[in-house]
């Protein structure tokens, strides 16, 4: 397999989702360049609409205009769609506000816990009822808040930033303590804006007091995760180069790229640049010889959704590589950890699962060949669909459209880069 080319990923993801909701309360019109315009982020927009913002049309690159108000409560059901990051970031935007409203979503959503979010919500004041147990769907009431000092069990970003986003238009004092520093959009995105937060190690804060954030325009940097796609595509080739422009390189998200390196991937950095406080450059990727590697439980929240394709590059390296403390997958659009095993044993790879410890023997030489489950879930089918391309794989994938969730289009610049 050859690669060769210049492509450029899509707006990152998670900065889409936090830059859309800030922009639907501020003071003001607000312009976001270059956000991902994909089935996930689509959706927050719809719900700004639906809670009184003007939002126009969301398109994958096209910039997307915002006329921030304040909110009404919504005549209907919130509709989250798959989307884990529109649901627990609005619960602590929803707090803040003296109006009830019913969150719900679809059925691989609705399986996913909420009480992280939930409870300490509740401890802040909000009124919230379950529907399901633990998960959507749920009704809040939100309004008078009370501060909290929160010791997080997980190193979440949702987590964090749904209690920030409370405090700040709540008015109230928030401190959260992470055991391992999670993804740290929210803290700069409201740094860029004007907010007054402070982060000290693993704990993030802001003081009481109402935070509106002024009308802003902003350029979303691409998504590191949706890059990791065809950095792992160029490594694993025999022959090219891929350049892979505009990347976000926040250190908190840069996880993948260290433990590529680690294992021997020759990915190179130019053009270091900030964009709206995050680092950003392009990069140069050739093929590699790879070795295994430990990925410690440290390290997880700096890769978490790079684990699909990090173990799709373990599978074509050489030796065991150990994915450590990786329970969360488990909690994923799907059950990641169980599918991940599943799929590449199918495809002829020896997989352990062990307590929260994932393990794959590498075989650079062996062809995969076999059917594989994705269960709708992007980033298994993105990652799989990598796999697939590799010399000597022949690998029928269960579907192919939910890349559309994060990376539309995936499969048709995948096609584009790669060559016998």
């Amino acid at each position: 397999m050859r690669v060769d080319g210049v492509i450029t990923p899509p707006g990152d993801k998670s900065i889409t989702h936090r830059a859309l909701m800030l922009a639907a309360l501020a003071r003001g019109s607000s312009m976001i360049h270059d956000p991902l315009g994909a089935a996930d982020t689509r959706t927050t927009a719809g719900i700004m609409r639906r809670l009184g913002a003007a939002v126009s049309r969301l398109r994958d690159g096209k910039g997307v205009r915002v006329l921030g108000r304040r909110w009404r409560a919504p005549s209907e059901t919130l509709h989250c769609g798959n989307s884990g990051t529109t649901a627990r970031l609005l619960l602590g935007l929803l707090a803040a506000h003296p109006f009830t409203s019913r969150l719900s979503g679809d059925r691989s959503l609705r399986r996913r816990p909420m009480r992280r979010v939930t409870e300490p919500l509740s401890e802040m004041g909000a009124r919230i009822a379950e529907h399901a147990g633990d998960g959507l769907p749920l009704t809040i009431r939100g309004g008078t808040l009370r501060r909290i000092r929160y010791q997080s069990p997980v190193a979440s970003a949702q987590i964090k930033s749904a209690l920030l986003f409370a405090g700040l238009f709540g008015g109230v004092g928030v401190s959260v303590t992470e055991p391992h520093r999670s993804r740290d959009h929210t803290e700069r995105l409201l740094r860029y804006l004007g907010a007054p937060i402070r982060v000290s190690g693993t704990t993030v804060s802001i003081p009481a007091g109402e935070f509106r954030p002024e009308g802003f325009e902003i350029t979303i940097p691409g998504d590191p995760s949706s890059a990791a796609f065809f950095v792992a595509l160029a490594v694993l080739a025999d022959k090219g180069e891929l350049i892979v422009r505009n990347v976000g390189l926040n250190p908190t998200r840069a996880g993948f790229l260290r433990v590529l390196q680690r294992m021997g991937g020759k990915v190179s950095i130019e053009n270091p640049r900030d964009v709206a406080g995050e680092p950003v450059a392009d990069l140069v990727v050739r093929p590699s010889r790879l070795r295994a590697t430990v990925v410690h439980a440290a390290e997880v929240p700096s890769l978490i959704d790079e684990i699909p394709v990090l173990a799709i590059i373990a599978a074509r390296s050489a030796g065991v590589t150990e994915f450590r403390g990786v329970g969360e997958l488990r909690v994923k659009e799907s059950d990641r950890l169980a599918l991940l095993a599943s799929n590449l044993e199918r495809l002829g790879y020896d997989v352990a699962i062990q307590g929260d410890t994932l393990a794959v023997q590498g075989d650079p030489d062996h062809a995969p060949i076999g059917r594989v489950v994705t269960a709708s879930d992007h980033r298994l089918v993105m990652a799989l669909g990598v796999l697939a391309k590799t010399d000597g794989a022949r690998i029928a994938l269960s579907e192919r459209s939910s890349a559309g969730v994060s990376y539309p289009g995936f499969f048709s610049v995948l096609q584009g880069v790669v060559s016998p």
